[in-house]
């Protein structure tokens, strides 16, 4: 069975552009779709998909609240924020939601195909363009609070998490530190286990928040 998506804009046309593109993939089908969070929420709980690409801006209940309504129910869906970028004032507070990561909704159909499976892997799609400006900006907005958890992390292990706020992928990671990508793995693992943290959205939040990156440092 392919991947089941379900895609919640409040614009029509951009539901139309986004069905062709997911269904151009034989392995993902649009199962759903939604013009608003309210409608969102109901669809997804219904139809039960892997992946929601979530819109932030639209009426009835906007997609920061229903990204959260989702994700605080069990065995959630993995959601994808869709944004304009430029406008979209509510990023940060969406990672701390627990997205997925963010898509662009400028970005090139294999952008999304991409995304899609990146996220249903189980990994956090956090463009690097999106965490330096965006994610960066959000955070510095408030003082970091060092938090106790951090002596849990070896030296290594805090060198990941560092990484990992970049929006480095796994093999990126491995070229950083010269290791193999399976020793990559096993280190993030440990990190989220140590850090009690579901997935590397939620890891970028902790570093960000507890000062172990801070803004204008990414590479």
């Amino acid at each position: 069975m392919g991947i089941k998506i379900v895609i919640v804009d409040d614009q029509a046309m951009v539901r139309a552009g986004l069905r062709m593109v997911v269904e151009s993939d034989p392995g993902m089908e649009v199962v759903g779709e939604a013009a608003d969070g309210r409608d969102a929420i109901a669809v997804a709980r219904r139809v039960r998909p892997d992946i929601v690409l979530m819109d932030i801006s639209m009426p009835r209940l906007d997609g920061l609240s229903a990204t959260r309504e989702l994700l605080g129910a069990p065995s959630p869906p993995k959601v994808i924020t869709l944004t304009t970028f430029d406008t979209d004032e509510n990023l940060w507070a969406a990672l701390r939601a627990g997205t997925s990561g963010f898509l662009l909704k400028v970005s090139p159909p294999e952008q999304l195909i991409e995304a899609i499976r990146i996220v249903h892997a189980g990994d956090a799609l956090l463009d690097p363009a999106v965490t330096s400006r965006v994610i960066a900006s959000f955070a510095g907005r408030s003082e970091p609070t060092p938090s106790p958890r951090l002596r849990d992390l070896t030296p290594r292990e805090l060198e990941v998490l560092r990484l990992l706020a970049r929006g480095l992928t796994n093999a990126e990671i491995a070229d950083e530190l010269y290791v193999g990508e399976a020793t990559v793995k096993t280190h993030v693992a440990r990190v989220l286990m140590k850090l009690g943290l579901r997935d590397r959205a939620q890891a970028v939040v902790f570093a960000y928040e507890s000062g172990v990156v801070r803004p204008g440092t990414l590479a």
